[in-house]
C-alpha cells in the first residue's frame, strides 16, 4: 500500500508539524516500506493457532486504594524550574508560544 505525500502532509498538519519536500517524500517510502512488511504477516499461514489476546500470565494486580498524607510541598517544588504561588510556570502552548 503505497502512502502519498499528501497524506504524510494531512497527518504532519493534523500534527501541527511542518517538513520539507524532501522530508516529505522520505517519510512517504519510508512509511510506505513499513506498510507492506506489516501486510506480509496477511501470508502467514495461521491455521490452528489459537487467537492469543495477551502474552501475559498474570492478572493485573490492583493495589488497596488507602488514603495516604501528602509529601511536603516545598521539597516537591524543589526541582522545578520556574513556579509562583506553588503553581509549575510552563510556557503556553497556544498563539504564539509567549508567556501567558
Amino acid at each position: 500500500m503505497k502512502i502519498s505525500e499528501e497524506e504524510v502532509n494531512h497527518v504532519a498538519h493534523l500534527s501541527k508539524l511542518s517538513f520539507s519536500d524532501q522530508e516529505r517524500t522520505g517519510f512517504a517510502a519510508t512509511l510506505t516500506k513499513i506498510v507492506d512488511m506489516v501486510e506480509l504477516l496477511n501470508e502467514v499461514d495461521t491455521t490452528g493457532v489459537p487467537v492469543t489476546t495477551t502474552m501475559a500470565d498474570h492478572k493485573t494486580v490492583i493495589r488497596e486504594d488507602v488514603a495516604a498524607a501528602g509529601d511536603n510541598r516545598d521539597d516537591l517544588f524543589k526541582n522545578v524550574p520556574q513556579s509562583e504561588n506553588y503553581y509549575i510556570k510552563v510556557p503556553a502552548i497556544l498563539d504564539d508560544g509567549g508567556d501567558a
